[in-house]
């Protein structure tokens, strides 16, 4: 029985400009000789093109066409390739395509604003050049979309759907981003509420320098990270900051803010509530601690409501316990009555907060069940009072952590509402969010492509991706050395390098990444960072191993946007500290942090220290935070405008 055909290259999809000239290959082998014939769908009919009897078919594109090739061999065995299709567009700009075109994906088509009303369909175009067709990749509010289409149609258009929208048209030759459009459903007259711009710092305190590590924050961040962009909300999340790194933050923050902003703060990690105030603990905060060491929340919400946002959330998940009832009682002054403050703490006055630990996931109560709500189109203070009736319901924490929820707001408003305008967040934002990527080119001829995958806004992941390596060369390996000035303190990342691991196995599952470089604390470094890129390979000629290297020089500016020398009011918080960077393999397995039991409630040492018993006034500078606030201000201003943002 002679063998069936095989095909082994498929004829490619095109999108080409009218009058371009393209060449179609398919490949098959068999036990015979073979014979093609090429054809092209016309209306319902199939047509044979005369002539067309090569493996290759060289055609001008005029009119957008289905092709196909039948093979067959001496025994009369046929088989078919696939279907493709050659898009043809007949008019475009003078100017779009590159002299020198050589296939990559050229966007001739942006999508453009239509008005879009509550109910109604929501469609976006773009269109593409490419050889191969370029597939498509749709983002809102830098998310990816299910949509991979070159039309984006969203049937019934909520108030969620406003926000940012792009498309990625990539192929095999590269990729072209269509130009960022702004989408406001419904009108400012027509809604009830809307914001001005929405932008939210999260911090999650894990390594504590004297006091017991955490677990859940770090997951905790990230998840509420990813739930606040696909609310269209500038997202700003950090891990593990001292007192001066926690008040630029806060600083930067504030300059973030303006009228009608709605601004969320979320804080995960060590802290306390003394008569009403409510302190964070910073990883530097010694042991014991006082109120000196810590960050008063008050002060923060106080500085939020004078750049006169329209809504500012702040959510507590930390311990309110304090141990030192000697302690002098502080004076809390009180908030403007503007109606627009929600204060959502994961445990009530004088309780813990406890997280779970779930095989190799930690994760905080208070979070487990904000993250099921969070993205409701409703009150934010309806949202706030479904998670609290949740865990209510857990067994786990029953008689031990229960939420609790104040407010002042007395507008409906909804972390959903949309942006109607865009307030001055988005010229500071600028571009320094988006992702980067670059191609490095070796002596030998092969490529690599760098990306930088910024994982939380002091954390950023480099890749380092092999492309279509010469033939003349073999087994290639890829290493990204960590930059000797993050060598000393490797142990800072390796801390929590596997947690990170496993809560980005989902960034990169569908990536075939050679290597991966973490680098952490990225608020430290003062110095531009010489990254070195090593390729190891075999010379097929000779059978010898090759070593060469490649140097990029990442700038400061990249990698500590918040964070400057210039802007600590106490340069010696910052002496002998480091940024830290750690290697892992493309393949490097999530940790298992596995319990005794699947999901087991560890009572996480989320509370305080006791404050030191030698006097029975605890010494509390009223205006402590407020003074160093101040000053960080003060220095940031003879820094310059601040317009680097992580």
């Amino acid at each position: 029985m002679p063998k069936a055909i095989v095909i082994t290259e498929q004829p490619a999809s095109a999108s080409v400009p009218v009058g371009y000239s393209l060449t179609m290959r398919c490949r098959a082998i068999a036990c015979t000789s073979l014979q093609y014939q090429w054809f092209y769908q016309c209306q319902s009919a199939c047509c044979q093109i005369m002539g067309a009897t090569e493996p290759d078919l060289l055609i001008t594109a005029m009119e957008t066409r289905l092709y196909v090739c039948r093979i067959n061999d001496l025994h009369k065995n046929v088989t078919f390739s696939n279907w493709v299709r050659v898009e043809v567009h007949q008019h475009i700009d003078k100017g779009l395509l590159p002299e020198l075109w050589q296939g990559e994906p050229v966007v001739v088509l942006n999508p453009t604003a239509p008005e879009v009303k509550v109910g109604k369909p929501l469609q976006l175009q773009c269109a593409a050049l490419g050889v191969p067709a370029p597939h498509y990749q749709w983002y809102h509010n830098g998310t990816p979309m299910k949509h991979q289409k070159k039309k984006l149609l969203i049937n019934s258009a909520k108030l969620s759907d406003s926000g940012t929208y792009l498309c990625c048209a990539a192929n095999g030759q590269g990729e072209h981003w269509t130009d960022a459009l702004e989408i406001h459903v419904g009108t400012c007259l027509a809604d009830a509420f809307f914001a001005t711009d929405k932008v939210a710092l999260l911090v999650g305190n894990n390594h504590y320098w004297n006091h017991p590590h955490l677990m859940a924050p770090i997951t905790d961040v990230f998840e509420l990270s990813l739930l606040l962009k696909r609310l269209g909300f500038r997202v700003v999340s950090l891990l593990d900051l001292n007192k001066a790194e926690m008040l630029i933050a806060v600083n930067q923050f504030l300059q973030l803010l303006g009228k009608g902003v709605y601004a969320v703060f979320y804080y995960a990690g060590h802290g306390y509530e003394h008569s009403g105030r409510n302190y964070m603990v910073p990883i530097d905060a010694p042991q014991p601690y006082a109120p000196e060491n810590c960050i008063s929340v008050q002060r923060i919400l106080q500085k939020m409501q004078q750049r006169r946002t329209a809504l500012n959330l702040i959510l507590l998940d930390t311990c309110r316990k304090w141990y030192n009832p000697q302690c002098a009682l502080s004076q809390v002054q009180p908030l403007e009555p503007w109606g627009n403050t929600v204060y959502g703490y994961a445990t009530s006055e004088d309780a813990e907060a406890y997280e779970v630990q779930d095989g190799e996931f930690s994760s905080g109560i208070f979070m487990k069940y904000l993250k099921k709500h969070i993205l409701q189109e409703k009150k934010v203070t309806h949202v706030l009072e479904d998670v609290l009736e949740d865990i209510g319901r857990d067994p786990l924490v029953t008689g031990k952590q229960v939420m609790e929820i104040k407010h002042t707001l007395k507008e409906a408003r909804a972390l959903t509402d949309p942006v109607c305008t865009t307030g001055p967040t988005a010229e500071l934002w600028g571009h320094s969010h988006e992702l980067l990527k670059e191609t490095l080119t070796f002596p030998c001829g092969i490529q690599v492509e760098l990306r930088f995958q910024v994982v939380f806004s002091n954390v950023m992941h480099v890749s380092a991706k092999l492309q279509a390596p010469p033939p003349h060369v073999t087994e290639i390996r890829l290493l990204l050395r960590r930059p000797a000035e993050v060598r000393e303190l490797a142990m800072l990342a390796d801390c929590q390098s596997d947690r990170v691991v496993s809560l980005l196995v989902s960034l990169y599952e569908q990536e075939d990444l050679d290597c991966v470089l973490r680098l952490c604390g990225l608020q430290k470094i003062q110095t531009d960072v010489l990254l070195q890129l090593d390729l190891h390979y075999t010379q097929l000629g000779t059978k010898q191993r090759a070593c060469e290297s490649l140097q990029k020089i990442l700038q400061k500016s990249l990698l500590a946007k918040l964070f400057s020398q210039k802007s600590s009011a106490n340069p010696s918080c910052m002496a002998g500290q480091k940024a830290a960077a750690t290697m892992c393999p493309k393949d490097a397995p999530a940790v298992n942090a596995a319990h005794d039991e699947p999901s087991s409630l560890r009572a996480e040492p989320r509370h305080s220290w006791q404050c030191s018993n030698q006097s029975n006034i605890c010494s509390e500078p009223e205006e402590n935070d407020e003074s160093d606030l101040n000053s960080l201000c003060s220095a940031l201003q003879r820094a310059g405008p601040g317009q680097d943002c992580p």
